[in-house]
C-alpha cells in the first residue's frame, strides 16, 4: 500500500542521517548507567595490559599499574568525590606503598578470554586509594566540567523524556493507524475474501449449470440414440416378422399347392376309372375305349411323376400345379370327349327304341283319348265349383309338384343318410369340412356385392362340380366321398333357405345378393333349385300356396309346426310376430329368386324359376280363401319385392289384377282379421292405394344393380 511504503522510506531516511548512527541500548536506565558515560570517560589499559609490562620489567610495571589504576579509578563516583572535597590531601604513604595485586599470572596464558573473565568477575582485594597526578586546577576545571555535564545530562533527560512522550504519542498514533488501516487492510482481505467466494461459487454454479447442460444434452442425444435403437429394433422386427410372415405364407401356399395336386391326382384317378368301359357299353362294338385309356394312363403318369417331387419336406412349385391342372383338365376333356360318344351311341340305341315305342303309342292313344275325356269332366266339375266360391287348398297340379319336390328331398336324404350318421372319426371329420364349405359363403351373403359375391358363388360352383375348395385353411372336394355330392346339395340348399328365414327377416336387403346367388346355382345345377323349393315349401306352406288341412288324430301343436310353419320347443309354440317374421322373410327371398339372374356366367337362357312362377302364386292366392294376419302379410311382402317386375312385364294385366284385390280380395281379408290384427292390412291398403294412385310400384332397394334382375 502507498502508506506502508511511505512508513518504510521514512525509516529507512531516519536510520541514515547522523543521529541514527548513535549506539543506544534500551537496557541503560534498568543498568543505571549514563546514556553519555561512555562520550566523557578517560582512557585507560586494559586489565591485561599488566601482565604484559610484567614479563616485560617488573618496575616499569608498577608504574604502568599505579597509572592505569589511577586512571580507572576516575569513575563517577571518583568525581563526584573529587568535585565534593577537590582539597583533601593525598599522603605520600598512598603513593609511596601500592597495594598488592594479586592476578592470577599463573593460569593459562592461552586462555586469554578466560583469565581476562576471572579478572573481571573473581573478587579482588580492594586497592588502595590511588593517588591523583592532575592539578588543583585540573581538578576544579574537572569537577565544573562534571557540573557541565549534569545539567547537560538533566536537560538532555528532560528533552529524552519530551522526546520519549512525543514518541510514544506519535507510536500510539502510528499504532492506531495502523491499527485501523490493518482493520481496513483486513476488511479489504475479507472483501476480496467474499469476492472471491462470490466468484468462485457463480464460477461453479457456472459451471454446474455448464455441467448439467451437458448432461442434460447428453440425455437428450441419449434418448435420441435410443429412440433410433428402438426404431432400428422395430423396423428390424417388423422385418423378422415380414420374412416369418412370407416365410409363413410360403409354406401355406406350399401345402396349398400340394393339398391342391393331390385332390387333382385323386381327381385324375377317379376321372381315369371313369375311362374304362361300362358293362352297358361292352356290347356296342362302335366305341372303342383303348386310345383314351391310353392317354389317361399317361396323364396319370405325368400327374404322378409331379407328386414325388413334392415330397420329403418339399413344397411343388407353381410350374408343377400348371402341369398338373393341365392334365386334369385334359383328362376332363377325354373324359367330356368319351361321354359325348356314349351319349351319340346312347342316342341312336335311344332312336332305336323311340322306332319301337311309336308303335306301342298308338295303340295307347285310344286309351289316353279316353282317359282325357274323363279328366276334361273333372275339370268342367271343378270349374263350377270355383265359380260358386273359393278354393280352401291348392289345385291337384300344384300339389301333385308339391309332393314330387318333397319326395325328390327325401330321396337326396337318403341317398346322403350314411354320410350323415357316420360314427367313425375320419367320416365325421369329412362331413363337418363339407357342410363348412357348403355352409360359409352362403352365410357370407349379405349385403356384398362385386369381387366378395363372386367369390362365394364360385365357391359353391367349385364344391358342387367336385373339384377342391379350401374352407377354414383346409381343402374337401365332394368327390372324396361317394355320398359327398347328395351331401353338399342338400345342405347348400337348406342353408339359402335358412338364411331367408333369419337374414332376410331382419334385413330385407340381403333378399337380393343371396337370390342372386340362389338363381345362378339353380341355373348351372337345376337338382339345386329343386331342393331349395322342397325346404322353403316344408317350412313355409304358403310358397307353393297350401293351406294343409288337419289331419284327424294330430294336435293343435303338431299341426301348427307341421303343416302351417310355426316352431315348437319343448310343447310351446312359438309367437305370432316372430312366425309372421320367418314366414316374410321367406316369401321375399322367394320373390327375389324368381326376378334375379346371374349375369357373370356364360350361359343366358330362360330363368330356370321365372316371374310366370310369380304370376301363378298370386293367381293361385287370389283363388283361395285367406287366412287371418298371414295372407295379409305374405301378400304385401310379395308385392313389394316382385310388383315391379310383375307391372313392367304383364302391364295391363297386373293393373287389372291389383284392381281385383284391391275392390274384391281386400275386403274378404279385412273381414277374416280381427281388431288385433290389423296392422299388416294397413299397411297392404296403404300400398294398394298408392300404386292405384300414381300407377307406379316402386323399385325394391337393391345395390346389386340392374345386370343381377330379369329383363
Amino acid at each position: 500500500m502507498p502508506s506502508e511504503s511511505l512508513r518504510f522510506e521514512t525509516l529507512e531516511a531516519l536510520k541514515n542521517s547522523p543521529k541514527g548512527k548513535l549506539n543506544y541500548s534500551p537496557d541503560w536506565l534498568e543498568k543505571g548507567e549514563d546514556i553519555l558515560a561512555g562520550c566523557v570517560e578517560v582512557s585507560s589499559l586494559s586489565p591485561l595490559s599488566g601482565q604484559i609490562l610484567k614479563r616485560l620489567s617488573p618496575r616499569p610495571l608498577l608504574k604502568t599499574r599505579s597509572l592505569s589504576s589511577c586512571v580507572r579509578d576516575t569513575s563517577p563516583e571518583v568525581s563526584e568525590g573529587l568535585s565534593a572535597g577537590a582539597s583533601v590531601p593525598i599522603s605520600p604513604r598512598q603513593i609511596s606503598s601500592p597495594p598488592p595485586v594479586s592476578l592470577h599470572a599463573e593460569d593459562d596464558e592461552q586462555k586469554a578470554g578466560e583469565i581476562q573473565e576471572e579478572s573481571v568477575v573473581s573478587p579482588v582485594a580492594s586497592p588502595p586509594p590511588a593517588i591523583s597526578v592532575l592539578s588543583p586546577r585540573a581538578t576544579q576545571m574537572a569537577g565544573c566540567i562534571r557540573m557541565c555535564e549534569r545539567k547537560h545530562k538533566a536537560k538532555a533527560k528532560v528533552e529524552l523524556s519530551l522526546r520519549l512522550e512525543q514518541q510514544e504519542r506519535l507510536v500510539a498514533t502510528v499504532s492506531s493507524c495502523e491499527s485501523e488501516q490493518l482493520k481496513r487492510y483486513e476488511e479489504l482481505m475479507e472483501l476480496k475474501q467474499r469476492q472471491e467466494y462470490q466468484s468462485m461459487r457463480d464460477m461453479m454454479e457456472k459451471e454446474t449449470q455448464e455441467s448439467l447442460g451437458r448432461q442434460e444434452k447428453l440425455r437428450e442425444e441419449h434418448r435420441h440414440r435410443m429412440k433410433i435403437l428402438n426404431l432400428r429394433l422395430r423396423e428390424a422386427e417388423q422385418q423378422r416378422l415380414r420374412e416369418a410372415e412370407l416365410e409363413r405364407q410360403r409354406q401355406v401356399e406350399g401345402r396349398e399347392r400340394h393339398r391342391a395336386i393331390n385332390a387333382i391326382q385323386e381327381e385324375v384317378l377317379q376321372l381315369n376309372q371313369l375311362l374304362q368301359p361300362r358293362p352297358s357299353t361292352q356290347t356296342d362294338p362302335a366305341l372303342d375305349h383303348t386310345p383314351y385309356i391310353t392317354r389317361g394312363n399317361q396323364l396319370c403318369s405325368q400327374v404322378s411323376d409331379v407328386v414325388p417331387a413334392s415330397a420329403d419336406g418339399q413344397f411343388p412349385s407353381v410350374e408343377d400345379l400348371t402341369v398338373a391342372e393341365r392334365a386334369l383338365q385334359e383328362m376332363r376333356s377325354l373324359v367330356r370327349n368319351l361321354q359325348g360318344e356314349e351319349a351319340q351311341a346312347a342316342e341312336r340305341k335311344r332312336k332305336e327304341q323311340d322306332e319301337e315305342e311309336e308303335k306301342k303309342k298308338r295303340h295307347e292313344e285310344l286309351k289316353a283319348q279316353q282317359e282325357e275325356q274323363k279328366k276334361t269332366a273333372a275339370r268342367s266339375a271343378k270349374e263350377k265349383a270355383k265359380k260358386e266360391g273359393l278354393q280352401t287348398g291348392a289345385d291337384e297340379s300344384t300339389l301333385k309338384w308339391y309332393s314330387a319336390l318333397q319326395d325328390a328331398a327325401n330321396q337326396c336324404a337318403q341317398a346322403c343318410d350314411e354320410l350323415s350318421r357316420a360314427k367313425d372319426t375320419q367320416t365325421k371329420k369329412l362331413k363337418m369340412e363339407l357342410q363348412k364349405a357348403a355352409t360359409t359363403p352362403v352365410s357370407q351373403i349379405a349385403n356384398i356385392s362385386g369381387a366378395p359375391l363372386k367369390e362365394a358363388f364360385e365357391k359353391i360352383d367349385k364344391l358342387l362340380s367336385s373339384r377342391p375348395v379350401t374352407s377354414a385353411g383346409k381343402t374337401v372336394s365332394a368327390s372324396q366321398h361317394p355320398q359327398g355330392l347328395e351331401f353338399v346339395s342338400y345342405k347348400l340348399a337348406e342353408k339359402f333357405v335358412k338364411q331367408g328365414e333369419e337374414e332376410v327377416a331382419s334385413n330385407h336387403s340381403a333378399a337380393f345378393p343371396i337370390a342372386a346367388v340362389a338363381s345362378g346355382i339353380w341355373e348351372l345345377h337345376p337338382k339345386i333349385g329343386e331342393l331349395i323349393l322342397a325346404h322353403l315349401h316344408k317350412k313355409c306352406p304358403y310358397a307353393v300356396p297350401h293351406y294343409p288341412p288337419m289331419e284327424r288324430g294330430t294336435s293343435v301343436e303338431d299341426t301348427r309346426s307341421k303343416i302351417l310353419g310355426y316352431r315348437v320347443d319343448d310343447s310351446k309354440v312359438e309367437g305370432q310376430d316372430s312366425f309372421l317374421k320367418r314366414m316374410s322373410g321367406m316369401i321375399r327371398l322367394y320373390a327375389a329368386i324368381i326376378q334375379m339372374r346371374w349375369p357373370y356366367t356364360g350361359k343366358q337362357g330362360p330363368h330356370p324359376h321365372g316371374l310366370n312362377h310369380g304370376w301363378r302364386w298370386l293367381a293361385q292366392i287370389l283363388n283361395m280363401e285367406p287366412l287371418a294376419d298371414i295372407t295379409a302379410t305374405i301378400s304385401l311382402d310379395f308385392l313389394e319385392v316382385c310388383g315391379n317386375a310383375l307391372m313392367k312385364l304383364y302391364r295391363g294385366q297386373f293393373w287389372k289384377l291389383i284392381l281385383l284385390i284391391y275392390e274384391e280380395y281386400f275386403p274378404r281379408i279385412e273381414a277374416v282379421t280381427s281388431t288385433g290384427q290389423m296392422g299388416s292390412v294397413t299397411r297392404l291398403k296403404q300400398f294398394l292405394e298408392t300404386s292405384l294412385r300414381t300407377k307406379q310400384i316402386p323399385v325394391p332397394k337393391c345395390e346389386l344393380g340392374s345386370a343381377f334382375f330379369k329383363s
